[in-house]
This record gives structure tokens, sequence and C-alpha cells, in this order.
């Protein structure tokens, strides 16, 4: 039985039939990646977007800050984890910036698999077949906003709380 149907369940894929999804189902590279794996880590070079098919990941970015000319704080804070049972996706910002470096650091806490789907082989379909490709377009666009807001409210609530304790 084709796979398709579990992979509906992902975001990017919403509003796309089973034929439509079959396309990139076809592309779709599957990785397992052990406990404590590094899927891929911030700064690097990112030419894929992942879809978490089992297992569970800890997204982390450094929190860099320059305590003297030299010298610089860059301690990791984890800003979520995730579990495939809500079928997440992360590495799109690497795919539509013009900047391909990845934004943060994605780790395995426990056995992981991955759906991998390059760069090239997703806009190869969304080329090729333009009605997908607006709607998987569409659907990248509102992760990418969904995401967007959330940073910003969380470096409001930052702001804020910093403004708090300068006050005092």
């Amino acid at each position: 039985m084709s796979e398709n149907r579990e992979y509906a369940k992902y975001r990017i894929f919403q509003n796309l039939d089973n034929d439509q999804i079959g396309y990139f189902e076809k592309v779709i590279k599957k990785k397992k990646f052990p406990l404590g794996a590094v899927i891929f880590a911030e700064g690097d070079v990112g030419d894929s977007l992942y879809l978490l098919l089992e297992g569970e990941v800890e997204i982390n970015q450094a929190l860099t800050l320059q305590l003297t000319k030299h010298d610089y704080d860059t301690r990791e804070k984890a800003i979520i984890n995730l579990s495939s049972d809500i079928h997440p996706v992360f590495g799109e910002m690497s795919l539509l910036g013009s900047n391909d470096k990845r934004t943060a650091t994605v780790k395995a806490t426990s056995g992981c698999e991955m759906g991998i789907i390059t760069k090239n082989d997703l806009f190869e379909i969304c080329q090729s077949n333009p009605g997908i490709g607006f709607i998987i377009m569409k659907n990248v666009a509102s992760i990418v906003t969904d995401n967007l807001i959330k940073a910003n409210t969380n470096v409001l609530k930052l702001t804020t709380a910093f403004s708090l304790i300068l006050e005092k």
C-alpha cells in the first residue's frame, strides 16, 4: 500500500490529493538517526526539507551574546521538542531564503526516522506541476509565516521581561 496517506497528515501536503502527494512520495528518501544524533546543525548549508516520520527531536538555537570584544557566550537553548505524532516539517527556511544556512540545530531525542525531500526534487515537482507547486508554496509560506509570528511573539516577551528587569 502507498504511504502517501500518511504523508497527507503533514502540513506541507495540505490540500493535495493522494495522486499529487504521490509525486513527492517517489522522491522522499528515508533515513534513520540514533538517539543523540544531530540531524542538521545551525549554520550548515541546507538543501532539504525534513518530515519527522517516527521518533522525537529537539530544536535548538545558539544564544550568542558578546561578553567582551573577543569573547562570546554561545550556549544553546532548547526551543521546542517535537514528536512524530504531530507530523512536523522542518528545514523550510533554508529552502526559500537568500541565505541557505540552517537557522537551528535539530537533534534526535529518541531513535528517529526522517523523510527527506531535497530542494531540487521539491522545486522540480513544483515547476513541472504548477498547480501542485502553487499549493506547496502556499503551504510553505503558511508554515514560515506562523514560525515568524511565534518568533516575534517570543522576542516581544523577552524584550518586555528585559525592560522590566532594567527598570528595577
